[in-house]
């Protein structure tokens, strides 16, 4: 379980190709403190677990159908990654309960910077906007944000200067390829109304 607030941003300095997926190998001296093999982060918002550890590096691996449903299949060497590690009990909540499931891919539609405000519209799969209100929560690559206006296929969120300077959604340009979480207890809520019909 995660919070949606991003620690670092590291930098993928290795992509190898393992079986039917990929070892990842990513640098950040931050997030690798007291990090050990087993160790679950969330990597743009994506779940995996921490299989070698070595000075500031970090190493996963990623199946195909991990690789085939997150962004992470599109990352190359000298990618940007929003990290954050898993929660321990006690830990204050900041942003909200984010699982590291991935719901779907969606794109950046449109961008707007006001100075050092942006104003961001990403465009979703229709059954995704059924788990979305205006003020809820939604996991953008990892980041937990609020929602400002929610439509058929695509949602807004408004981005304060200090969201974009310690995240990667501060270089995403218009058609850029995003992981959506949606609020885990909307999940539920939809299932139990689905139940009910």
């Amino acid at each position: 379980m995660f919070t949606g607030l991003v620690e670092h941003v590291g930098a993928v300095i290795r992509l190898d190709p393992i079986g039917p997926g990929v070892r990842l190998t990513v640098r950040s001296a931050l997030v690798t403190d007291k990090t050990q093999v087993g160790d679950s982060i969330a990597i743009n918002g994506c779940c995996l677990t921490v299989t070698i550890v070595g000075g500031d590096e970090l190493s996963f691996e990623a199946g195909s159908e991990t690789l085939s449903r997150t962004n992470l299949g599109k990352l190359c060497v000298g990618s940007g990654v929003n990290l954050e590690r898993s929660l321990k009990v006690g830990d204050r909540l900041g942003g909200h309960y984010v699982t590291g499931h991935i719901d779907a891919l969606g794109t950046l539609d449109a961008r707007r910077d006001e100075g050092e405000w942006s104003f961001f519209w990403f465009r979703v799969p229709r059954e995704l906007t059924r788990q979305m209100a205006s003020k809820g929560s939604i996991a953008v690559d990892g980041v937990s944000l609020t929602l400002v206006e929610v439509e058929a296929e695509r949602f807004s969120v408004a981005l304060i200067p200090h969201t974009l300077a310690v995240t990667t959604l501060e270089k995403l340009a218009v058609g850029g390829i995003v992981n959506i979480e949606t609020d885990v207890l909307a999940k539920y809520v939809q299932r139990q109304l689905e139940c009910r019909d």
